[in-house]
């Protein structure tokens, strides 16, 4: 059975009749001709355009604040954001004040690109400090890549506990980028430091860094107190400081830190391999009344306090870093040790 269907304007002849077969194929037909038509590979736009890494593309968006919100949904964290986007649009990344005067200014292609480079490389675990090539620590500016430890802010707890004791002559550890020493020197200009590194890779980056503000320290290559060990006996000091490995090798957190310098950071089933030598071989370098200082895990302050009364250090205590852990212990050599 026909029926009819108005379809356009009526025309002159009265309205046009059509099978439903016929309507049936006409709406599918309809249907087809508005589907999507899919690109094929290297044809188009799509094919032509060079293929992008999946990451938090800027370039989606107009203003900075629009791709600070956008890193942030896709879980980097807000100061991390902050810093990121300041280096791509070759800012300080300390500047907040001027990104926040300008946060509705748009993005070049270049800059929105970056951007997003360097959110996928934080996303992948990458230090913030390894991607803009720098970290403020105690109020220095140092050089850091994957060479080194990325100097974490809790450490200022050891340099503020050592410029509180007198010192004429000082040695940092385990140096990596030369944060400890470099930040003693600088506050205490008239003391003299030195710093042994194991890596020759880590010293390039320290000696660096030294050069570049202007301190004087005498960096050492070699094995923990190795270098300081001559036909003349054990060179002294007043002070002995370091921030050594101390996570258990099979600590789960690692892997969180794949970026940066393994050998930095484990020692051992206990963690404590490397702090057992520092406690056990100190003594020989150290004046008498001169003090050891030592970073640790946020749970071995206890042990390593028992490492250094049974090394014959006195005056042993503990230090809490930022968050009101006991991040550092240290003690002073006695005179009967000294006597020994």
């Amino acid at each position: 059975m026909a029926r009819s269907i108005n379809k356009g304007p009526k025309p002159s002849g009265g309205y046009a009749r059509v099978s439903s077969k016929s309507l049936k194929e006409a709406q599918e037909k309809s249907a087809r001709r508005m589907a999507p038509r899919p690109e094929p590979a290297g044809l188009g736009k799509r094919g032509q355009a060079p293929l992008r890494r999946e990451s938090v593309y800027a370039d989606a968006v107009g203003s900075l604040q629009a791709a600070l919100v956008r890193a942030q949904k896709h879980g980097i964290a807000k100061v991390d954001a902050r810093m990121l986007l300041l280096h791509a649009v070759g800012k300080d990344p300390l500047d907040a004040a001027w990104l926040i005067a300008h946060e509705q200014d748009p993005l070049t292609a270049k800059q929105a690109t970056d951007y997003g480079d360097a959110c996928a490389r934080r996303r992948a675990g990458e230090p913030v400090a390894y991607i803009v090539g720098h970290k403020e620590f105690h109020g220095l500016r140092l050089a850091t890549d994957a060479r080194v430890l990325d100097p974490r802010d809790d450490t200022e707890t050891l340099v503020d506990w050592a410029l509180e004791l007198t010192a004429e002559r000082v040695l940092d550890l385990g140096t990596g980028s030369g944060a400890i020493a470099l930040a003693i020197k600088s506050n205490r200009p008239d003391w003299k430091v030195c710093a042994v590194d194991a890596s020759a890779d880590a010293l390039t980056v320290a000696r660096a860094n030294a050069a570049r503000l202007g301190l004087d320290v005498d960096f050492r290559h070699g094995d923990w107190l190795a270098p300081l060990r001559t036909e003349a006996g054990a060179e002294q000091f007043d002070l002995v400081v370091s921030n050594p490995p101390y996570i258990p090798e099979a600590d789960p957190h690692l892997a969180a830190l794949k970026h940066e310098p393994l050998a930095a950071l484990a020692s051992g089933t206990d963690g404590l391999d490397d702090i057992r030598r520092i406690v056990a071989d100190t003594p020989a370098h150290l004046r008498e009344g001169g003090w050891l200082l030592l970073e640790h895990g946020h749970d071995q302050a206890a042990a390593v306090r028992d490492l250094l009364r049974q090394a014959g250090f006195g005056d042993v205590g503990s230090r809490l870093d930022l968050s009101g852990i006991e991040r550092c212990s240290g003690g002073k050599i006695s005179a009967a040790s000294y006597q020994k």
